[in-house]
């Protein structure tokens, strides 16, 4: 079956969309007009008010239907967005404008750009496309920041194919056909009463049965998109672009997680444009390969029922079985298409105005060095609390067992133990070589019900990572009070603290030997007793006088 006749079927069961529900309306007032006039006596009178108030009901439910579908080319507020005009980014209008006209498609008349992975024309067309109404596209500056220009016009051409005549207008109208049928079935779905659920059912049933039927026409239009983007911008650069984007996507999770959100637990933010302008420091520090790391042994995406996408690899593989053309090929040295902005800082503060909820009004904006420090405090002190906690009771408790012969200064031990004084890295030191850290500290560390009950070297080896980090902790924070602890922002590894050579080389064994079953905190002692001023600083004031200048 042609392109043509496929996409002809799926407009009549389209139709057949819509008709079901005035068969259903027709059917209700025949079924209700039978009852009263023909099949129910007076006596039978509850039957018949029990009957019209259930057929009003689905009426109704029908009605919402039809209307919701009628809605479904509507275009909305975009609130977490920033419009742009072609006053105001004339090159990348005029790039959004060619891959319109390749396409024989308008031009949107709104374009935003977003903080996502992300590019879309959405339309608010009428009778499913059949009338044309107002376009509005949605481009990610994530995606202008890690594309080049070539491979950007590729994807702005496939956004346009979506839509285009291909050889005929009915594949354009079977794409917004299968949008309205998914979102008036999600609105049955969310109805909430039994009618809803009812009529949802077998609208659902139909939807089913409708994008069955036009899949295939779906996937030609996906397609037939790729191959006039791969005509616009180069068929190496449309399947450059296609490899990249799900790069793209898993780099700017990473970046959010790691970087974005690292002033959350100090109630602050990095500087200004830099919540997502930031991602472009990553981009420039990373290599491909290790950009490509982000998504490596991810599976692809289980492919969806009636999904019009193909695979992405087999979609590459269409595209390289193409010719060459006369294109660019678009290398990785061509500029990002983030130049193709002006002002690209404004946008990107601009876009944060708009992307952050109101209470971040409130939070202080951070150098990056700062927070990468501010952080390393908090972090550290996590870390070493749960330790220093443990190591104070135990010592208590050692007190108190050698005092239980003096009364008179028992009391005055237990008044002493209801707010105990945090211990400094030299006491928890020494608390280690008396051999507290398996008799008495491990005992006292917070741990689940089912660790609580294991014993000898399975408690041991389930609990020293907890030591481990507490320790490392305390001495974060003693390094950092010294000064021989600075912040690294680390755009190409992980954000943290940069430690003088002598501790990158030998802290982690020290700190095994210090939690060891037989503890020996000699190497940790000659560790620093190496660094001048460091080893006679008590841990609280060094991480208060660290707050105070970093946060």
């Amino acid at each position: 079956m042609t392109f043509r006749l496929r996409a002809v079927r799926a407009l009549v069961l389209l139709a057949g969309f819509y008709l079901m529900g005035a068969v259903l309306l027709v059917a209700m007032a025949v079924l209700d007009w039978l009852l009263v006039t023909h099949l129910l006596s007076e006596r039978a009178a509850w039957f018949e008010g029990a009957v019209l108030t259930v057929t009003v009901f689905l009426a109704a439910a029908i009605v919402r239907g039809v209307f919701a579908s009628l809605r479904a080319g509507r275009l909305g507020p975009v609130p977490h967005a920033v419009a742009v005009t072609a006053q105001d980014q004339p090159e990348l209008w005029e790039e959004i404008r060619a891959a319109a006209l390749v396409t024989g498609e308008r031009p949107p008349d709104e374009v935003y750009l977003v903080g996502d992975v992300n590019a879309g024309v959405a339309e608010q067309s009428r009778l499913l496309g059949l009338l044309p109404g107002r376009r509005r596209m949605l481009l990610g500056l994530p995606l202008l920041a890690g594309l080049t220009i070539t491979q950007l016009r590729a994807v702005l051409t496939h956004e346009f194919g979506h839509y285009g005549n291909r050889d005929t207008r009915l594949g354009g109208i079977t794409m917004r056909g299968r949008q309205a049928v998914l979102h008036t079935v999600e609105v049955f779905r969310r109805g909430g009463t039994w009618m809803h659920f009812s009529i949802g059912r077998l609208y659902a049933g139909y939807a089913r049965m409708y994008l069955r039927a036009s899949q295939s026409v779906a996937r030609d239009q996906e397609l037939a998109a790729d191959q006039v983007a791969a005509q616009h911008a180069g068929r190496d650069a449309t399947a450059s672009a296609l490899r990249t984007l799900p790069i793209l996507d898993a780099a700017h999770a990473h970046y959010l997680k790691t970087y974005a959100a690292m002033g959350g637990p100090l109630d602050a933010l990095p500087p200004v444009g830099e919540v997502h302008g930031g991602f472009r420091r990553l981009l420039a520090a990373r290599t491909a390969e290790q950009l490509a790391g982000f998504s490596a042994g991810k599976r692809p995406p289980r492919p969806r029922p009636y999904d019009s996408h193909p695979s992405t690899a087999e979609r590459i593989a269409l595209i390289e079985a193409l010719p060459p053309g006369d294109r660019t090929n678009g290398s990785t040295n061509e500029p990002a298409a983030l130049t193709l902005l002006r002002d690209p800082d404004h946008v990107f503060a601009a876009l944060e105005a708009r992307t952050l909820p109101q209470e971040a009004a409130l939070m202080r904006h951070m150098s990056w060095d700062d927070l990468v420090m501010a952080r390393a405090v908090v972090d550290a002190e996590g870390w070493s609390q749960p330790l220093r906690l443990a190591v104070a009771r135990a010592l208590w408790s050692s007190a108190r067992d050698a005092e239980r012969a003096a009364p008179a200064r028992r009391d005055a031990t237990a008044e002493a133990a209801a707010d105990p004084e945090l211990p400094d890295l030299e006491e928890v030191m020494d608390a280690f070589d008396r051999g507290l850290l398996w008799t008495a500290i491990a005992d006292r560390l917070p741990k689940s019900p089912q660790a609580a009950r294991l014993t000898g070297p399975s408690a041991r080896n389930f609990i020293r990572p907890r030591v481990f980090d507490g320790l490392a902790g305390m001495v974060h924070l003693r390094l950092i009070a010294s000064g021989h602890a600075t912040a690294d922002i680390a755009w190409s590894g992980q954000p943290g603290l940069a430690l003088p050579d002598a501790w990158e080389r030998g802290m982690d064994d020290a700190l095994d030997a210090a939690i060891a079953d037989t503890p020996d905190t000699r190497p940790l002692r000659a560790l620093l007793a190496d660094n001048p001023g460091a080893a006679n600083r008590d841990d609280e004031s060094a991480a208060g006088m660290t707050s105070s200048r970093h946060v």
